[in-house]
């Protein structure tokens, strides 16, 4: 019997409890700590995994507060590549509390409409945190800026620093420095652009990303990911710390996307194994830095098909 196509399954947790074909890219998290950046900035097209792989990210490095919920993370992880990698990046495991934030949903045609969307977005995340945060912090006043941002009905500078003040509260709760994970950063500049908000929407994201991004003492590092490298002049003002990779680089190549020897093997384990040269003819057209790339999508999508 096949194992079930995650076909729209971007949650890494659900992709692996529930049993879906998975194609490891979990040495992203070795390469990710070998390489020691701060900022990272990750863009690729649409449908190669973006949001799969910072879901990877959450679960393998987060803490959630809770022994028994780390040990089912870590369970996640048994038998794929980062497990064998050795004992210092195992030790990495559920070792700082994270957070993640999705801009994907920003996608509204006026300011006002995308920045409620975004708003909403931040709230559940703090949402997320609420248990750990609230009963940690002894300032009367942080606990109602956390319940404010939370209830959505903070002020707006609340909201334009809400990312770095979450990670001074996880600070206090946890002791830890956070990790800090960013997906479809690109999508309400692009509709702003297009909708003719574009300055009203860069003002807010580059004080998002300001305050938490840069100087933040509570940062252990972060990830962000996009389709689009907007210009560094305009959102990424002064963040000296950002590493961009693009896919003219050869860094992270792989892990974006299924290259040959993937391919191969699912379409083996799928008994595909003749259709290879098809698959090749009308997926094999993508190269990240030196590296050949097929669209995971179109991929499983084409194998499901053909079951």
């Amino acid at each position: 019997m096949f194992q079930p196509l995650p076909i729209g399954v971007d949650d890494f947790g659900k992709l692996i409890e529930k049993g879906y074909y998975y194609v490891d890219k979990t040495l992203m998290i070795k390469e990710l700590l070998d390489k020691k950046g701060e900022v990272n900035l990750f863009t690729r097209p649409r449908r190669f995994g973006k949001t799969l792989n910072l879901s990877m990210l959450k679960h393998y490095f987060e803490d959630t507060g809770d022994a028994e919920r780390n040990e089912q993370n870590a369970q996640l992880f048994s038998g794929l590549a980062i497990a064998g990698a050795g004992e210092m990046y195992t030790r990495e495991m559920g070792q700082y509390p994270a957070i993640m934030l999705t801009l994907k949903s920003a996608k509204q045609n006026s300011f006002a409409m995308a920045y409620d969307s975004l708003k909403e977005a931040i709230a559940e995340e703090y949402a997320r945190h609420e248990k750990m945060v609230v009963g940690k912090l002894e300032n009367p006043e942080d606990v109602e800026r956390y319940r404010a941002i939370r209830g959505r009905r903070g002020e707006d500078s609340d909201y334009y620093k809400s990312l770095s003040f979450l990670s001074n509260c996880l600070y206090k709760a946890y002791g830890k420095k956070c990790v800090i994970l960013i997906d479809e950063y690109d999508v309400p500049l692009e509709s702003a652009y297009f909708g003719g908000f574009y300055d009203e929407m860069i003002g807010f994201i580059r004080s998002l990303f300001e305050s938490a991004l840069k100087t933040n003492p509570y940062l252990e590092f972060a990830a962000v990911t996009g389709c689009l490298r907007v210009s560094r002049e305009s959102i990424f003002t002064g963040l000296n710390n950002l590493k961009v990779f693009s896919i003219m680089r050869s860094d992270y190549a792989g892990y974006f996307g299924f290259v040959q020897q993937e391919v191969d093997r699912m379409l083996e384990n799928y008994g595909m194994g003749d259709k290879r040269a098809t698959v090749k003819q009308w997926y094999d057209g993508y190269r990240f830095g030196s590296t050949e790339v097929y669209n995971p999508w179109s991929l499983i999508s084409f194998v499901e098909e053909h079951m």
